[in-house]
């Protein structure tokens, strides 16, 4: 049974991490769990991470999990006052990373769908929209933001609510107002 899956999408530096953190925190009582896809890579990533565990403080438990992030929303949801997955552009660069094909990637979005349809509490995923922009000039950058784009598409269907974030400001566009 889908427990309010909210689907969280905007460009980059958008708001979208902020918009979700913010609703997420909203929900009351109960242990918080963030799921984070990010493997960084570089100093730089590193501290954006140490940034971002502390605008979320120590109400919420991260866990790690580059690939596998269906039997994370499984494993926890059970326990988690509410769940918040960031980000699913990430994860599909993680899973080109790890040379899935186009079946793999089905599959693994199938595994998600599915986690999502049992998932126990409120759960946020956010993404960015790669989608406005021009027609990226080789060929796994054109991959990834065609996953990318399949992936949003998926999850803006099973998703209850979808809020795009735009300059900082959040716009509901589903359900449709």
């Amino acid at each position: 049974m889908k427990k309010n899956v909210t689907f969280v999408i905007g460009g980059c530096r958008s708001g979208k991490s902020f918009f979700a953190l913010d609703q997420a925190n909203r929900i009351k009582g109960g242990k918080k769990y963030f799921i984070a896809t990010s493997v960084p890579t570089d100093t730089e990533m590193e501290k954006r991470v140490e940034s971002h565990q502390k605008e979320r403080g120590q109400d919420w438990h991260t866990i790690e999990e580059p690939v596998m992030i269906h039997e994370k929303i499984n494993q926890y949801s059970t326990e988690a006052r509410v769940l918040l997955v960031d980000c699913l552009t990430l994860w599909v660069s993680n899973l080109l990373f790890h040379s899935y094909d186009k079946t793999r990637i089905d599959e693994a979005v199938k595994h998600l769908e599915n986690s999502l349809e049992q998932c126990e509490c409120p759960i946020f995923l956010v993404s960015n929209e790669v989608g406005c922009g021009i027609v990226p000039e080789n060929e796994l950058a054109r991959k990834f933001r065609d996953f990318a784009g399949f992936v949003n598409q998926r999850m803006a269907k099973i998703a209850d609510t979808v809020v795009m974030t735009i300059a900082g400001i959040d716009v509901q566009i589903k359900p449709r107002l």
